[in-house]
């Protein structure tokens, strides 16, 4: 390709990935809680903000941007302790925008009375809110099923959400924050696995159970005794694709893009690698998109050399962006694979036509199981379709749940989850763990193919 077509192609890429994140898309403490103000920088952002800014039960919106007035009164009647306007307040603004998940949780929150168990939520909503809402959407929902419901044996659910940036240090400092609050019995999170395995040394020295919902790399299996998770880890994924790629496609020959600076990618990559050679076929190259001088054009042109007839994606948040470069200058001459974070909107907007036919794994699909209740309730509740993080966040929440309901501390807690009897029925199925922490789930396959659902005139639909 001509130096002035990638040219061109990368300028366009630039220009959707700023409309996107400017517009954003729908798509996807209460009663003397003790929060400590200790300041942490936010690398992402350049801001410095206390824990006290970071962690909220109601009495402040975590969510970026402005809020409409009428939540902004319910915050602040929260904060107040005027809990019966604060319920009008929150039950008004969800009439003005039914998809808000924190203003379902709030709501929620304002109707407890003295007694409660509470569990905290930690997403990375100040640097990616589109991911933390579709997580906090599982969370709302079944603290919502189950509060109007009667509760855990008669006890609400109280919902925290704290904001880690995706940044593991500041996952730490939060992870420490909710050890040191004996009300906290459980956390859902974090998001990402280098969150996910900073904060868990800190949740499993202080023998707090935390659930990760969208962590998947290897390193999380058998890490803890109190740190669990309810995706399948990277090795699921790898082994499907894989086997998609030799047995159904018949392509032997693949190349990676990864992150180096990501457990996630890295993780992926890795059991990709392995699946493909143990399918009988081989990965001969792996490109690290972190690098400075990567170029997706240099290297298209050396996997054509090299024979690739498949390109997998193991990009994360992060470097999903030249990913998506990757995409558009392939022009889909070779057959395009990816992770579950390649699982998003943007994908959708951006890859449009050059992203057609790719196959990517992620955990659930919202048309996987048509026997599924949880499709019809969650379409009730927001108006629209939720993603996999919201039906694994949903998973992740009503297991603590169940375990509140044998045992409501938070050894009783650790005890119930890793028990030979434990089960409980969640969004993509029963859900149990292995003694290593995982979730032993299938994998659903998805491919990119021409619709409305998402608004972009592309969907992931299940691959049959």
């Amino acid at each position: 390709m001509s130096q002035k077509n990638e040219t061109t192609i990368l300028a366009l890429a630039l220009l959707l990935t700023v409309g996107i994140v400017g517009g954003g898309f729908w798509w996807f403490t209460n009663n003397g809680v003790k929060i400590a103000n200790t300041i942490i920088p936010n690398q992402e952002t350049g801001s410095n903000l206390s824990l006290q800014d970071r962690i909220s039960f109601g009495e402040k919106s975590l969510t970026p941007g402005d809020i409409s007035p009428v939540k902004k009164e319910g915050v602040q009647a929260i904060a107040a302790k005027s809990y019966d306007k604060a319920i009008a307040n929150f039950t008004a603004a969800l009439k003005l925008n039914r998809n808000d998940p924190e203003a379902l949780i709030f709501l929620n929150n304002a109707r407890i009375g003295s007694k409660s168990y509470t569990i905290v939520a930690s997403v990375p909503i100040g640097t990616d809110p589109n991911t933390s809402l579709e997580i906090l959407r599982g969370i709302a929902q079944a603290q919502n099923q189950v509060n109007s419901s009667g509760g855990v044996k008669g006890v609400p659910l109280r919902v925290g959400i704290a904001n880690d940036d995706d940044n593991p240090e500041i996952a730490k400092q939060i992870a420490s924050n909710l050890v040191s609050n004996s009300e906290v019995l459980g956390v859902v999170g974090p998001n990402t696995s280098d969150s996910t395995l900073a904060a868990g040394t800190i949740y499993t020295s202080g023998q707090l159970v935390a659930i990760s919902p969208t962590s998947t790399s290897v390193k999380i299996s058998n890490f803890s005794r109190y740190v669990f998770r309810t995706v399948p880890s990277d090795f699921m994924a790898a082994r499907s694709l894989a086997n998609y790629m030799v047995k159904t496609l018949q392509k032997k020959n693949a190349v990676v893009f990864f992150n180096s600076q990501s457990n996630y990618s890295q993780s992926l990559k890795s059991e990709f690698v392995s699946s493909v050679s143990l399918e009988g076929g081989q990965v001969s190259s792996e490109f690290d998109l972190s690098k400075a001088d990567f170029s997706a054009a240099k290297s298209l042109e050396q996997a054509t050399k090299q024979g690739a007839e498949v390109l997998m994606l193991a990009a994360n948040t992060e470097t999903l962006d030249k990913a998506l470069q990757v995409v558009q200058i392939n022009q889909k001459r070779l057959t395009l694979l990816g992770g579950d974070d390649v699982y998003t909107v943007k994908t959708l907007e951006i890859g449009r036509q050059q992203a057609t036919g790719m196959i990517v794994a992620v955990p659930w699909h919202i048309d996987s199981n048509p026997k599924s209740d949880f499709p019809q309730k969650s379409r009730q509740l927001w108006g629209s379709d939720v993603s996999w993080r919201s039906a694994l966040s949903y998973d992740a929440t009503v297991a603590l749940i169940e375990a509140l309901k044998r045992n409501p501390t938070r050894s009783g807690v650790q005890q119930a989850l890793t028990s030979s009897d434990f089960s409980a029925i969640g969004a993509s199925g029963t859900i149990r763990f292995l003694a290593s922490g995982d979730r032993n789930a299938p994998v659903q396959l998805v491919k990119i193919v021409p619709g409305s659902r998402s608004r972009t005139g592309y969907d992931f639909e299940p691959v049959r």
